[in-house]
């Protein structure tokens, strides 16, 4: 195939200003490598500043950190107690009129380590729950702390001795802790 002069002074012009487009665009530096310091170069320095020529460092066994994993110990389960310190209101044996309110209080004590929360109780476990709900919530309380618990109770309407008994119950349903009761003599 004949291409005419012309053309080809054009495109040897086009090539050559690519090429020199190219070379223009390309990196003229050439990299630096690193040479350590001499003890020469720093002649102030006290001790060993450059390894020998050819010496090759890596790390040894001494140099190599390797991180401890701690498990924690494990928290030993919270013991649920509660004791009766004493009455606040309404002795033992008070006269009371029929169908008049009672409004029994109790100072006892979270002997325990657990801390009582919403999740606490007192049940009913023995005698006439005198109108009261047989479970009721315990006002919260920390480990080793004094609180008044409080229940209002209505005297029935026959005359005689009642006795209402209460316990607190733990999370898990289970009662603990000392008994509390109330105990009056409704008359007349």
């Amino acid at each position: 195939m004949n291409v005419p002069a012309t053309q080809k002074r054009s495109l040897l012009a086009a090539c050559s200003t690519l090429v020199w487009t190219l070379t223009a665009c390309a990196p003229t530096s050439t990299p630096t490598f690193f040479v350590p310091p001499s003890a020469a170069a720093y002649p102030n320095l006290e001790g060993p500043v450059a390894a020998a020529p050819g010496t090759v460092f890596s790390p040894s066994a001494t140099s190599v950190i390797v991180p401890t994993i701690v498990q924690p110990s494990p928290t030993p389960p919270c013991t649920d107690g509660l004791t009766y310190v004493h009455d606040v209101t309404i002795p033992d044996g008070t006269n009371v009129a029929p169908g008049q309110p009672v409004d029994k209080q109790w100072l006892v004590k979270n002997s325990g380590t657990c801390n009582w929360d919403v999740r606490y109780r007192l049940k009913l476990i023995g005698g006439d729950s005198m109108g009261a709900a047989p479970l009721q919530a315990l006002y919260p309380a920390r480990a080793g702390t004094e609180i008044t618990l409080r229940i209002v109770f209505t005297a029935p309407s026959a005359t005689g001795l009642y006795e209402s008994q209460w316990k607190a119950i733990g999370p898990d349903g289970k009662p603990f802790g000392d008994p509390f009761f109330v105990s009056i003599a409704v008359a007349p």
